[in-house]
């Protein structure tokens, strides 16, 4: 069938080494740092806390352990096709390889909710860390500027915010941030409040990273690799200070009793395994750079499970320091770090509690950076197999970048940063991803059998357990999730489905070779 027509994985990888207009200026070290740089952010400064508090206690280090699993077996599929198919497509490509080209539009499409919306979503949880540090320099930022669209929103003075153990200066307002604050003798009010417009801070940082990805690879890289450094110095002053302070008893129990569907217990593991998730979204972002790497046969498999492998190892001992040192039950705030670094006495909190908010806000940064740099290469690939226009794959006489890609991009992520809050965008991401990775690993499995013969640079090891395995953890997680972000899913794609018969199915570059080859066929015939 036409809508199933398959690029061949000889066509796509004589098209990467005739294509040399992205400039090749990454080795295995700047992989792998974006990797980190892409899978530390939101979810150990954000979600860690938040999800032990709601879902599963102590044994949210299971959770990630779990997460990390399914990423795993994602990863080494990963690793085989950016290895073999070294073209900035990514999940995109490999699925136009393996299960054709309705398949690769709809990964396309669903990458859109990785990529653009992931960084949609890390930059309004950078612009809280902001406005927090801002406050507590004394600078303002007008509340009406600082919180997504109808945003309601309440001051906390920082003498309020340390009793509270949360960020300061203006936050979201909701009914259990009001009883707590009723609850310590304040009256809610006689604080100020406002109502958000937009969310200015957001909208500035992704312009900042969407000018730094114009002007070049290497430039956005070597920012990259120095924020990268300034956070893991950061997590790990954490988890060094941290490890004094650990009372073994909150610990205690740890897999929490079951109070609800998805609430502690064994579901709440699940839950949570589904909700943080969103932390380790990011790895697959090394493939988008395959086109600008070096040596993209040797270094992507090594930037892909290097950097997944030590962020598992960071994010299992963040979560059990966390735990730890405070318990689960007061976690569940916008900076639960900064809530443990505060119980760990005057003396630490005050050197510690500004140095955690850069860390984040660093972390948080090069997320943005690393989500916005995978974006545009999605649609650069798209672009060049007819499925987007061509403007889509417009490349920079000078900086070598897909700079009208990355404008368009910049635009509209500034737009729903600025508009909606982080917990639609967050869910939507998740189960974007999820739906990615589980289509990478069947692509590798179905690819063993329709072309065993091909050269595999690296070899996903025990492919016939590996890949079932992925699919199966991937589809398990999404399952954990909210009814009402499948609805979401299901509308996005019949959005995407639409774009692509009215547009990418004529436009195919694959369908209009099919068409030229048969074109003298017919003509010999009718003679």
């Amino acid at each position: 069938m036409k809508l199933f027509r398959r690029k061949t994985v000889a066509s796509l990888q004589a098209e990467a080494a005739s294509d040399q207009r992205l400039k090749r200026a990454l080795g295995p070290m700047n992989l792998t740092a974006l990797g980190i740089g892409a899978i530390i952010g939101a979810g150990i400064f954000v979600l860690t806390g938040q999800a032990a508090a709601k879902y599963a206690g102590p044994a949210i280090v299971l959770s990630f352990v779990l997460a990390g699993v399914a990423c795993a077996f994602a990863g080494l599929c990963y690793a085989e096709f950016a290895a073999m198919i070294p073209i900035s497509g990514s999940a995109y490509t490999y699925g136009y390889a393996t299960l054709g080209e309705l398949l690769a539009w709809i990964i396309g499409w669903d990458l859109i909710l990785e990529y653009l919306f992931a960084a949609s979503t890390v930059a309004v949880g950078w612009s809280g860390y902001v406005v927090s540090l801002l406050y507590d320099l004394n600078i303002h930022i007008p509340p009406a500027l600082s919180a997504a669209c109808g945003t309601h929103l309440i001051e906390v003075p920082t003498a309020l915010a340390a009793v509270l153990k949360m960020k300061s200066g203006w936050v979201a307002m909701d009914p259990g941030l009001l009883n707590q604050i009723q609850a310590v003798g304040t009256d809610p009010s006689t604080l100020g409040q406002a109502t958000a417009l937009f969310n200015l801070p957001a909208l500035i940082i992704i312009m900042l990273v969407t000018v730094l990805l114009v002007i070049g690879i290497k430039e956005s890289a070597s920012f990259n690799n120095l924020v990268v450094a300034i956070k893991l110095v950061v997590i790990l002053a954490f988890i060094v200070v941290g490890i004094a302070y650990i009372n073994p008893a909150n610990w205690h129990p740890f897999v929490p009793a079951a109070e609800g569907p998805g609430h502690f217990g064994w579901g709440g593991v699940l839950r949570a395994a589904g909700v943080i998730f969103f932390a380790y979204i990011g790895f697959d972002s090394v493939s988008t750079a395959a086109q600008e790497a070096k040596k993209p046969q040797r270094d992507m498999p090594i930037g892909i499970l290097t950097s997944l492998a030590i962020c598992t190892v960071i994010y299992i001992v963040v979560s059990l320091v966390l735990t730890g040192v405070v318990s689960y039950t007061r976690l569940n705030v916008p900076a639960p770090i900064a809530v443990a670094v505060d119980s760990l006495g005057p003396s630490v909190s005050r050197w510690m509690g500004p140095v955690i908010k850069i860390g984040a806000i660093a972390g948080l940064s090069s997320v943005i950076l690393v989500m916005m740099l995978g974006q545009p290469r999605i649609f650069y690939a798209m672009s060049k197999d007819g499925l987007l226009p061509p403007v889509f794959s417009a490349v920079h006489p000078r900086f070598r970048t897909p700079w009208l890609a990355q404008i368009l991009t910049g635009v509209i992520a500034m737009l729903i940063a600025g508009v909606f809050p982080i917990d639609i965008l967050g869910e939507l991401v998740s189960i974007g991803t999820l739906l990615a990775f589980a289509i990478v690993c069947a692509g590798v499995f179905v690819l063993r059998f329709t072309d065993p013969g091909i050269h595999r640079p690296f070899r996903t090891p025990v492919f016939w357990l590996v890949c079932p395995l992925g699919v199966f953890f991937c589809g398990w997680l999404m399952f954990g999730l909210p009814l009402d972000t499948w609805l979401r899913l299901i509308v996005w794609m019949v959005i995407g489905l639409a774009i692509y018969f009215v547009y990418g199915h004529r436009h195919s570059k694959l369908h209009h070779g099919l068409m030229a080859k048969k074109a003298p066929e017919s003509e010999g015939l009718s003679g």
